[in-house]
């Protein structure tokens, strides 16, 4: 059994998967809903203060490098198109229910991982990104709980 919530904590830490892989991952494995969502939203929050703190600087580092450029640069486009799109959306004041949000609303592209590179760009503050970052993986967390539970049940996946 703790083997299973293990996979569940890492998966949920792996960018791109994040949460919303480890929460069906979980409900199919049959665990426990309630702990599975804490012990995902505990693995999708670690990297955040890291990412906040380091990861703007080591892609704006490697995007001129010659053979790694392309790819830093890639995930240093994404977090600056979305850093503009929030702030095109919601204005300085209301950054931070934007980024709840953009976190919350369980869609490809729009994880911790991005919303924190996002709020980093806008120099939002890091007790502002974490306290939006960690509301909308909760809110992640239970959309995808309730989809994935519906799925179970309605199809018998």
């Amino acid at each position: 059994m703790f083997t299973k919530y293990l996979i569940v904590f890492l998966v949920s830490m792996v960018p791109l998967m994040e949460l919303r892989l480890a929460v069906p991952m979980a409900v199919g494995m049959g665990l426990d809903y309630w702990i599975s969502l804490v012990v995902c939203v505990i693995g999708n929050m670690l990297p955040v203060p890291v990412i906040y703190l380091f990861a703007r600087k080591v892609l704006v580092w490697g995007a001129g490098k010659k053979r790694v450029g392309k790819f830093f640069r890639f995930f240093l486009d994404k977090g600056e198109k979305a850093g503009q799109k929030l702030m095109a959306k919601a204005g300085r004041g209301g950054l931070f229910v934007a980024l709840l949000l953009f976190v919350g609303i369980p869609i490809p592209g729009t994880g911790a991982w991005t919303g924190t590179l996002a709020a980093s760009f806008l120099n939002m503050g890091i007790k502002s990104t974490a306290g939006a970052v960690s509301l909308g993986v909760v809110m992640a967390g239970i959309i995808m709980g309730v989809g994935s539970h519906t799925a179970l049940h309605v199809f018998g996946l």
